[in-house]
C-alpha cells in the first residue's frame, strides 16, 4: 500500500512538470490540429463544463442551448451528466469523450481523434470556462481546455471560451495556456470585471467584459414539482456549500442567520445545488437542518431543474447562498442575494450590482455578517430596484456569450 501511494505520488509530480515545462500544451494542440477538417456551418459545437450533480453547469449548458440557432453537439466527459429538459433536447446531442481532458496515452488520443470529427464543419465553437480555466482545481485539464481554443482558433473556427473567472492565484502553466489562446484568435469572455482586469493586465489579447451566461435565460418551469409546488410564503433561499464546509463549520453560522431570518417572519427553504460525492451541499443542508429544528424550515434533498430554482427565486424575498450560480439565478429574478465567496469570482459578480455588502468571505465568524447584510436588505425599500439596476447592466454583457451563436434566449 505504501508503495503504491509513492507510485502514485511520483506520476503525479511527473505529470506535473510536463505541465509546466509546456508539454501538455504542444502535445494536445497538435494532435487537435492534425485531427480536425474545416469549418462549416451544420452545427454549434459546445465544450461543457463537468456537470455531473451542479445545478449551476446545468443552467450555462442550457442558456447556452436556448440561444443556439443551429443545432449543438455539447461533449461531456460522460453521458449523463447533462439532462436537457424537453423544450431544448431536440436542438443539442450528447458526445461523450471521457478522456478528452483528463485521461492519457492511447484512450486521450482516441477521444482527441473523436474531437476532430465532431468539429469538423461546425459553426462555432464554444468552451465553457466558468470556474475552470485557471487551472486552481486542477491544472491539466484547464491548460487542455484554453489549448483546444487556441487550435481550433487557427485552424480557423469561431472560437469562444464563454463567461469565465480568473483567479489572480492561478498558475503560470495557465496563464500560458490563455495566453496562446487570445494570441492565435480566441474570443477570451471575462464574466466579471476583476478578472477582465486581472487578464488585461497580463497583457493577454482577445479579452471581452461580459457577464456570466446565465444570466442570458430567462425560462421559467410551468409546473413545479410537488418538493416545491406548496412552500409557505414569505421565504428565503438558503445554500450552504459542501465546498465551504470543508473549510468552514458553517452550522452555528447559519444557525444564526436563520436564526433572523424566522423572527422576521421568513420560511426557510434549505436548497442544495451542487449534489455529487465531492463538496456536497446536500451534506452541508442536513448538517444546517438538523440543528436549528424543523420549524419554518424545509429542506429540499433532490437536484431541481434551473428552470425550477429560478421560479423559486421568483418568489423569494432574499436568497443567502455559498453557489454563485443560485446568487445568478435569484439576481437575474430582481432578488437580492447574499453570496459567500470562493475562489476570487463573486466579488466582481457583485461590483455589476454595484453592490459589494453583497460577497461575504468565508469564515469564522462569517454569520454576524450575513445578518447584519440581510437586516440591510430587509430593511430597505430601494432594495429590488438597486438589484434591477444592476440587472440591467448584467444581462447586457452577457449578451456577449450568445452573439455569435444567435439570437438569444432573453430576447
Amino acid at each position: 500500500m505504501k508503495l503504491r501511494r509513492i507510485t502514485q505520488r511520483v506520476k503525479k509530480e511527473a505529470r506535473g512538470l510536463v505541465d509546466r515545462v509546456g508539454h501538455t500544451r504542444r502535445r494536445f494542440g497538435a494532435l487537435v490540429e492534425a485531427s480536425v477538417g474545416s469549418p462549416g456551418s451544420s452545427h454549434h459545437v459546445l465544450v461543457a463544463p463537468p456537470g455531473a450533480g451542479n445545478i449551476g453547469d446545468q443552467a450555462m449548458v442550457e442558456a447556452f442551448v436556448a440561444a443556439a440557432d443551429k443545432p449543438v453537439t455539447i461533449i461531456t466527459r460522460a453521458r449523463d451528466d447533462f439532462h436537457l429538459p424537453a423544450d431544448l433536447a431536440e436542438h443539442a446531442r450528447i458526445e461523450a469523450l471521457p478522456n478528452l481532458f483528463y485521461g492519457q496515452g492511447s484512450a486521450h488520443e482516441r477521444d482527441v481523434r473523436a474531437l476532430g470529427r465532431v468539429l469538423t464543419g461546425a459553426a462555432s465553437v464554444s468552451i465553457i470556462g466558468a470556474d475552470i480555466m485557471d487551472g486552481v482545481y486542477t491544472l491539466r485539464p484547464s491548460i487542455r481546455r484554453a489549448t483546444l481554443a487556441a487550435s481550433a482558433a487557427r485552424r480557423g473556427f469561431d472560437t469562444t471560451v464563454i463567461g469565465f473567472s480568473w483567479n489572480s492565484a492561478a498558475p503560470r502553466p495557465a496563464w500560458d495556456a490563455l495566453r496562446a489562446a487570445g494570441q492565435a484568435g480566441a474570443r477570451l469572455l471575462l464574466r466579471d470585471p476583476e478578472s477582465a482586469r486581472r487578464v488585461r493586465d497580463a497583457g493577454i489579447v482577445g479579452v471581452v467584459e461580459t457577464a456570466d451566461i446565465v444570466f442570458t435565460d430567462d425560462r421559467l418551469a410551468p409546473v413545479l414539482p410537488d418538493v416545491a409546488a406548496s412552500l409557505p410564503r414569505p421565504y428565503a433561499l438558503v445554500n450552504a456549500s459542501g465546498l465551504i464546509a470543508r473549510t468552514v463549520d458553517q452550522v452555528p453560522e447559519y444557525a444564526l442567520l436563520i436564526e433572523e431570518l424566522r423572527s422576521r417572519g421568513l420560511h426557510v427553504v434549505l436548497l442544495p445545488h451542487v449534489i455529487r460525492t465531492t463538496a456536497d451541499d446536500l451534506l452541508a443542508c442536513r448538517g444546517v437542518a438538523a440543528s436549528v429544528g424543523g420549524a419554518g424550515v424545509t429542506l429540499i434533498e433532490e437536484m431541481l431543474a434551473p428552470s425550477v430554482i429560478r421560479t423559486l427565486a421568483d418568489a423569494a424575498t432574499v436568497t443567502i447562498t455559498g453557489r454563485m450560480h443560485l446568487a445568478v439565478m435569484s439576481l437575474s429574478r430582481g432578488v437580492p442575494a447574499v453570496t459567500v465567496a470562493t475562489q476570487g469570482k463573486v466579488e466582481g459578480l457583485m461590483r455589476l450590482f454595484d453592490w459589494p455588502e453583497l460577497c461575504v468571505t468565508p469564515r469564522r465568524g462569517m454569520g454576524e455578517e450575513m445578518v447584519a447584510v440581510v437586516r440591510s436588505i430587509l430593511d430597505s425599500d430601494d432594495s429590488r430596484a438597486r438589484v434591477e439596476r444592476g440587472l440591467v447592466r448584467a444581462r447586457g454583457a452577457a449578451r456577449a456569450n450568445i452573439e455569435r451563436i444567435g439570437a438569444g434566449a432573453a430576447g
